[in-house]
């Protein structure tokens, strides 16, 4: 049975996180050429994302942050999709290498801080 916590923690801030990012590219359309958007929103997502991984993210437990790793990159794959790719058709078409990055970077990050606060937690035991 999955948690209560881990289910607002992952369906929750993976939809904000989603939703912050294409927020930010809809008024970064007006002021950034839009092949610079997903370039430019990059280390604002960076920041925010990460933030929320060790200010908010309580649990020290890896597999914990598995699930965050995988839910959160399907949110973003499935909702880029379906409000970007299929609602908005961009004429110059939305998956380059910025977005690819992006995706690896929301699979990753869960993963990396999920690995530092367990290793942390293993040397306070000590």
């Amino acid at each position: 049975m999955i948690n209560n916590q881990l289910l607002k923690n992952s369906l929750g801030w993976g939809f904000i996180l989603w939703l912050i990012g294409y927020v930010l590219s809809f008024i970064l359309f007006f002021i950034v050429p839009p092949s610079y958007i997903g370039w430019t929103i990059m280390p604002i997502g960076t920041v925010i994302t990460l933030w929320v991984l060790f200010k908010k993210i309580k649990s020290e437990d890896f597999k914990y942050y598995l699930i965050l790793s995988i839910t959160w990159t399907v949110i973003a794959v499935v909702l880029d999709y379906l409000f970007i790719v299929k609602a908005l058709n961009p004429a110059d078409g939305y998956y380059k290498p910025a977005v690819y990055l992006y995706y690896v970077l929301t699979f990753a990050f869960p993963l990396f801080v999920g690995w530092r606060k367990e290793q942390f937690k293993k040397c306070s035991n000590k």
